[in-house]
């Protein structure tokens, strides 16, 4: 059976975030999964890189984020928390990452997770990236709420493009070899409904906490969020000529 690290990332305990990763969480006890937890806000984690954060770090001397987490990775000398959470991502399996849209991304928290925890030579190489990186037999899942409706998160929405949001975050996990499936969004949710609203919300945010189980035991017949492979691309890293466009963000010039 696999095992599954859940992230979520919002601050409030008893928000539907964490009420829908805690559901993540049971479906996968219930399924036989091994259960791995990080819950940012909860941990108190600091999501901000910096010199004081690697012990070999000679004060006042440049900080290069790189070449310190290159050190660090060389000599085992991460700060405790970043290699429990290095631990976890190398045991997993699967990820499901739980967080809401805020100003079309993840929470700075969750981008900062990324920035410390898969880290240079920990977690990937200039050799060990892309279809060889070392987290080609991992994947991942973005379980996504918003506080906008389906229609203003749709490509012709006002909102724009969720899939493209989420593009960024799931192109940080291509660079480490993982596959992302496609995600499972919430949409309009936020706390000024009132009335006949307020409780039709209720309604379908039940019927996600109650799907859930659904969707953990059919993990890997979703779609995945597709990328070119890196036979697309020549010498240079510009995508060939024949080669077929996944997304705007990677795309020829005429496109």
């Amino acid at each position: 059976m696999p095992t599954t690290l859940i992230v979520t990332a919002h601050p409030e305990p008893k928000s539907f975030t964490n009420a829908w990763a805690r559901k993540s969480a049971q479906a996968c006890k219930a399924l036989g999964h091994k259960v791995l937890w990080s819950d940012l806000y909860d941990m108190g984690f600091d999501p901000v890189e910096r010199a004081s954060n690697f012990k070999n770090h000679v004060e006042g001397a440049h900080f290069d984020m790189l070449k310190e987490q290159d050190e660090a990775a060389e000599k085992g000398t991460f700060a405790s928390d970043i290699t429990v959470e290095q631990d976890k991502v190398c045991q997993a399996d699967r990820i499901i990452f739980h967080y809401p849209i805020w100003w079309f991304k993840e929470p700075a928290i969750l981008k900062g997770w990324c920035d410390r925890v898969l880290a240079s030579s920990a977690m990937h190489t200039v050799d060990e990236r892309y279809d060889n990186g070392r987290f080609k037999n991992t994947r991942a899942l973005f379980c996504v709420n918003t506080g906008a409706s389906a229609y203003e998160c749709a490509p012709n929405g006002k909102e724009g493009d969720l899939e493209m949001l989420l593009w960024p975050m799931a192109h940080t996990l291509r660079y480490l070899g993982m596959t992302t499936m496609k995600p499972v969004c919430a949409h309009g949710v936020h706390s000024y409904h009132e009335g006949d609203a307020k409780i039709e919300l209720e309604r379908y945010l039940k019927g996600i906490l109650d799907d859930q189980i659904n969707v953990i035991r059919d993990f890997d017949t979703r779609g995945i969020i597709q990328f070119n492979s890196d036979g697309d691309f020549d010498d240079n890293g510009s995508l060939k000529p024949d080669a077929k466009c996944h997304s705007a963000f990677v795309r020829h010039g005429d496109s």
